[in-house]
């Protein structure tokens, strides 16, 4: 009876408190959305809108189907309907801003913190007392009660998380399991330039190339992390190789120290963003990303590190100013834990709040890997100033040109053709060209188009073995098919003419120029 008892009271505990995880979790949930039907040069389509950005609305269509259309392009009634949304959004950041309401009425951390320990002393009274008895199936049945509890009080809403990103759609992708929210991204920044700033002493004659980090290789944030008893130090030991963070433009964001144990901002080695290339000539930010914020909104977050827990600015996600920081430099807020970022060391993370994996070398694991191209180990360059880094004509390259101890007209160009990387090293007198064997650039597997609405292709048969055939498509249509790791396969005007019988088995992806989806394609 006594048993029976503690049962009934241990299990009413656990729904209590899955039912304040439920209501914390959905913290920026607001009422489900409504979809429309919109007017879009004389078609239409249905959507929920979701924000506005440099002259064009962005519409949920599904799940994970995000498309972005021209204002100009809807209905002079849609296109006043856009307006005041955007307006009243604008007035109510304002509002915020100034006022900090409170949206939404929730449990603090120290309820929740008081209810979890009253919930362990029950539990393990009960177990006392079961175990005593030598009541074995009810002890099995506490244990399990207590597991799945605990990974009720730590999971987090993957919505919530893609939220973050969306602003930064379409060079961002996202997608989830039960265990992980990955992020896929070409680690490139598209709001700000790269590398100008690096003081005269810290360029390492690096140069940003974009990466594939998708598929298997895409970065990867817990959904149910757990607090570390033993939080890991971000020092000069510990995570100075690989990224600790993932920011929300898919710039991943590593160890403010570097692998020689210097801080990277104060040695000059940073540019006007906090970033610099590494060895493998990926980009990547050392601090806290604090410029985001001219791109989202305060009550987003700016990265996601890599134990699951969120980095906000100098405000709290409801618009108050920032708490006191514990020693990780993050804190609970509203009975959910996350990060800081400030401009000041440690910038962001001091210590892993969350548990986390690292090898042998001190590097966190999993997470995703760049892939060099040049086998040369390059040097600090003393006297060289970048003027700027800017993508070429065709789009399949950059210049990054550089004064040297004052004398103007250095430059590195490089480009890639499929896997050939061309580099032509430019000096005032004379230049000289490499040519490296690299990878294939891919391109990320579902993006967010800006072309006219037109009726979807029509792809069959599916599955396929040999031929593919495009229905409902203009005479001029090209198309690209991508294998599962992003990596294109084929481009061209006629799939109706090609033979696929060589492909290997599996799961690929066919876009249209013309066409707002991304098709999934299965290979037998």
């Amino acid at each position: 009876m006594l048993n029976h008892l503690f049962s009934k009271i241990a299990l009413t505990a656990y729904l209590f408190m899955g039912m304040i995880q439920y209501t914390s979790a959905h913290f920026h949930h607001h009422s489900n959305p409504i979809r429309k039907v919109w007017h879009v040069q004389g078609k239409i389509i249905e959507g929920t809108f979701l924000f506005a950005k440099e002259d064009s609305v962005f519409l949920e269509q599904d799940k994970q189907h995000v498309i972005g259309i021209p204002i100009k392009k809807f209905s002079s009634k849609d296109q006043v309907y856009f307006q005041n949304k955007i307006l009243g959004i604008k007035n109510l950041n304002q509002k915020l801003n100034t006022s900090y309401p409170k949206r939404h009425l929730h449990f603090s951390f120290p309820y929740i913190s008081m209810f979890k320990g009253i919930l362990i002393l029950i539990t393990l009274f009960l177990l006392f007392i079961l175990i005593k008895q030598k009541s074995t199936k009810q002890v099995i049945i506490i244990s399990i009660l207590l597991g799945s509890g605990s990974l009720l009080l730590s999971f987090t809403d993957p919505n919530i998380i893609r939220n973050a990103f969306l602003p930064f759609a379409p060079n961002v992708n996202t997608f989830w399991d039960n265990n992980y929210f990955y992020v896929e991204s070409k680690g490139i920044p598209t709001t700000h330039e790269m590398m100008v700033g690096i003081s005269d002493h810290g360029w390492q004659q690096q140069v940003p190339i974009p990466q594939c980090y998708l598929g298997s290789n895409a970065w990867s944030i817990p959904l149910n992390p757990i607090m570390s008893n033993s939080p890991i130090p971000v020092d000069q030991i510990h995570f100075t190789r690989g990224a600790i963070a993932i920011a929300v433009n898919g710039v991943p964001i590593f160890n403010p120290h570097t692998n020689t144990g210097v801080d990277s901002y104060l040695d000059g080695q940073l540019d006007n963003y906090g970033g610099h290339c590494g060895r493998g000539d990926d980009y990547h930010y050392h601090i806290a990303p604090l410029h985001l914020y001219g791109q989202t909104t305060y009550n987003l977050p700016i990265a996601y590190a890599f134990d699951g827990f969120a980095v906000f600015g100098n405000l709290e996600p409801d618009g108050a100013n920032m708490n006191a920081l514990d020693d990780n430099h993050g804190h609970y807020y509203n009975g959910e834990y996350h990060y800081h970022g400030t401009s000041e060391s440690p910038y962001m993370i001091a210590k892993f709040a969350g548990v986390v994996t690292e090898d042998s070398t001190h590097q966190l694991i999993p997470q995703a890997q760049a892939h060099p191209v040049r086998t040369e180990y390059w040097t600090p360059l003393n006297g060289a100033l970048i003027t700027h880094c800017l993508p070429n004509g065709l789009n399949n390259g950059y210049e990054l040109q550089y004064s040297l101890n004052g004398v103007p007209g250095y430059a590195t160009q490089y480009s890639w053709n499929n896997n050939i990387y061309n580099f032509n090293y430019i000096a005032p007198t004379s230049n000289s060209t490499v040519n490296y064997n690299g990878f294939v650039q891919c391109e990320l597997p579902l993006l967010i188009s800006n072309n006219s609405i037109l009726e979807e292709p029509v792809i069959y048969p599916n599955p396929f073995k040999s031929q593919l055939f495009a229905a409902n498509s203009p005479s001029n249509s090209q198309f690209t098919i991508f294998n599962s790791e992003g990596n294109i396969i084929y481009k061209g005007h006629e799939i109706n003419e090609q033979d696929f019988s060589k492909l290997p088995i599996g799961i690929y992806f066919i876009k249209s120029n013309y066409s707002q989806k991304i098709f999934k394609l299965i290979k037998e």
